[in-house]
């Protein structure tokens, strides 16, 4: 992966209903950084765990743009946003991230990134441990049309309702979008200060 993010460890929030941390969860692998601020700093023994959760996350990022973004018309800039529902880590043969996985790939003309392509593939990640890093062996993914509901119930299960909210927060879900897109372009250093998808006005990212 070239300049992707591990920012986006942290972009991997729940946000149902009012709460950007929602669905009743607060496990690390979920939202490490909401974990931190509640529970205090990362314990030494508990350094090997927290070494995991990067780890997965990391192959959930690499796997957005290495292969969901590939399918997609290419920009000059690969972004993920892996809005996540749930996880499940007591498996490390078979670690399940379910989420809204999103990418966008972008141009960069003067100061906007002009969004060349992407889209969202929902679903149910699967992923196994290869000594310090993880790999993706499996993805279940949300049917587009008739079968849309049908299969999203059965990979979601009990997590269904959760998955629904967010799907369905697109203002909300906009707002994080611009404001990880913000965090990208410190991090790289970038010109851009606005975003502009096709057919629609430049959006000012937030400072």
């Amino acid at each position: 992966m070239n300049k992707t993010m591990k920012l986006w460890m942290f972009a991997a929030i729940l946000f149902c209903g009012a709460s950007l941390v929602g669905c009743g969860n607060n496990k690390p692998e979920e939202n490490p950084e909401k974990y931190a601020e509640e529970n205090g700093p990362v314990k030494n023994t508990e350094v090997d765990r927290t070494a995991e959760i990067v780890a997965y996350h990391d192959a959930v990022a690499n796997y957005l743009v290495d292969v969901l973004g590939k399918q997609y018309a290419k920009g000059e800039i690969c972004i993920p946003f892996p809005f996540i529902v749930s996880t499940d880590d007591g498996n490390l043969d078979d670690v399940k991230v379910w989420g809204d996985f999103w990418v966008f790939n972008y141009n960069l003309s003067g100061d906007t990134l002009k969004t060349v392509s992407g889209g969202n593939h929902p679903g149910l990640l699967h992923l196994k441990k290869t000594g310090d890093s993880f790999e993706v062996t499996n993805f279940e993914a949300v049917e587009d049309g008739a079968g849309n509901m049908e299969s999203a119930k059965r990979i979601f299960g009990d997590k269904y309702d959760c998955y629904q909210e967010i799907s369905s927060l697109q203002e909300k879900r906009e707002q994080e979008r611009l404001r990880f897109t913000s965090e990208y372009v410190k991090k790289h250093n970038l010109s851009a200060t606005m975003v502009q998808d096709y057919g629609w006005p430049a959006v000012e990212l937030p400072k």
